[in-house]
């Protein structure tokens, strides 16, 4: 809002900057809406996030940055297990707070829903070694269940403007919107640092349980805080996706995501078959890099399934063909044989 000055005048200043800001970076900004957003997650598997400090505190590489130790030790002892690591781990900072109970040094993992307090420098590489690799219980602390859906939303600010913009914007339409639907209990909302995809801003994940108890990770992307209130009572309510606005899942690879955004667009819903015949793909090759510099790679493949026929069938018949042919040849030989001889008999 424009500040009103001592003398009764109106300062116009400070509202131009945080419109020119909004169409620079925020929701205005060209970009928004103009690339397809489905199959834009790079496949992982696992989610680690870190409680450390606020976003204004972050810098921009907070997970390799010499002044915050806790994450970059954090951050490098997971790259240099990654080859024992069962599963693709992503890590990402996130901003505590009384609203979410939790402080500096505690850990959320999804989708094992579980949370751990209190991890220092000292004990990372004991935490990474039983909980990341081996899948075991951290002998140096316990694991608490949580419940409820987590958003993250990124804000940071220091990585890219328009998170910086976009992200603020988005808590804040969560938190109201929380607030109304007395939620407060159930939803958490944290900023969180970068996910990748800076031109999707707003960019934010959602965790939560499902029906059959397991958990699913879903990613948006140009979101708006006019999209907060139907993320809250379609995506967390009811659990239906948010179409235009999805990006993929934790767990489902990019080609399958696509597959997957076909399938809901056909008239059944659920019938992935198109003219009665399964359209099959496979992943394509290559490796792709995941958030904070953690690369996670695929196997090589040559792409889409090319029609085969059956080459059996072609052999078959041209062998009928050629013993055809030569039994013919045979026929006629004879034929002109016999007929030879008859005529040197006549004479």
């Amino acid at each position: 809002m424009a500040a009103a000055l001592e003398n009764g005048t109106v300062d116009i200043s400070t509202e131009a900057v945080v419109v020119d800001d909004d169409v620079k970076f925020g929701f205005q900004r060209q970009e928004m809406y103009t690339e397809n957003l489905s199959g834009s997650v790079h496949p992982y598997e696992r989610h680690v996030f870190l409680c450390y400090k606020t976003r204004e505190d972050w810098p921009a590489r907070v997970e390799s940055s010499d002044s915050d130790l806790l994450p970059k030790r954090l951050a490098g002892a997971i790259k240099e297990r990654k080859n024992d690591i069962a599963v693709k781990t992503l890590m990402t900072i996130f901003e505590g707070g009384a609203a979410t109970g939790l402080s500096d040094g505690d850990v959320l993992i999804f989708p094992d829903m579980i949370k751990y307090r209190g991890l220092e420098e000292s004990n990372v590489d004991s935490f990474v070694e039983e909980v990341i690799v081996n899948g075991k219980p951290w002998a140096s602390g316990t694991p608490e269940v949580v419940t409820g859906s987590y958003v993250f939303v990124c804000a940071h600010s220091s990585r890219d403007k328009r998170c910086g913009v976009c992200g603020p914007a988005l808590i804040e339409k969560f938190n109201e919107e929380i607030e109304v639907r007395a939620l407060k209990d159930q939803v958490f909302v944290s900023a969180c640092s970068h996910v990748g995809g800076h031109k999707y801003a707003g960019n934010l994940i959602i965790y939560s349980s499902v029906e059959d108890g397991k958990v699913s990770g879903h990613w948006y992307g140009y979101v708006t805080p006019n999209d907060v209130a139907e993320l809250l009572d379609q995506h967390i309510k009811k659990g239906e996706i948010i179409e235009r606005i999805w990006r993929g899942e934790m767990g489902v690879p990019p080609v399958e995501k696509a597959d997957k955004a076909v399938e809901k667009s056909l008239p059944n819903g659920n019938d992935s078959k198109v003219n009665g015949k399964d359209d099959e793909k496979e992943n394509t090759g290559g490796c792709c890099q995941g958030a904070n510099g953690f690369s996670c790679c695929r196997d090589e493949s040559s792409g889409p399934k090319k029609s085969t026929f059956n080459v059996n069938f072609f052999t078959k018949k041209w062998e009928q063909h050629e013993m055809f042919t030569a039994a013919a040849v045979v026929g006629a030989v004879a034929t002109v044989a016999v007929a030879y001889s008859l005529y040197k008999r006549s004479r």
